[in-house]
């Protein structure tokens, strides 16, 4: 009988640890994450579950005559505010995922 005890408990903590996960899960989704690429020229702004919701791009970015460089500047933005969202994202739940082998955690 007092291993059910035990095992009660323990879904118990279980439980509120899945709740407190999914709080943390839903509080980083809200959050904003801005990436920039070198000289500011541009900026791309990204949710925590990691959708774009700004792209701004400076004037002086355009350069018809090389459209190479606007793609390299919004590669560098995107790619910027994307690892700020794998950082956070590890910071906030790899404490749920510490010990565990989990790809992209």
């Amino acid at each position: 009988m007092r291993n059910m005890g035990n095992m009660g408990n323990m879904m118990k903590q279980m439980r509120q640890m899945q709740k407190k996960m999914e709080e943390d899960q839903a509080n980083l989704n809200a959050q904003s994450f801005t990436g920039t690429s070198p000289d500011d020229m541009v900026q791309a702004t990204f949710t925590g579950d990691r959708k774009m919701t700004d792209l701004a791009i400076k004037p002086e970015a355009i350069d018809p005559d090389d459209p190479d460089m606007l793609a390299d500047l919004v590669l560098a933005a995107v790619n910027d505010a994307l690892t700020k969202v794998d950082e956070t994202t590890k910071q906030t739940l790899g404490k749920y995922t510490q010990g565990m082998n989990i790809p992209g955690m």
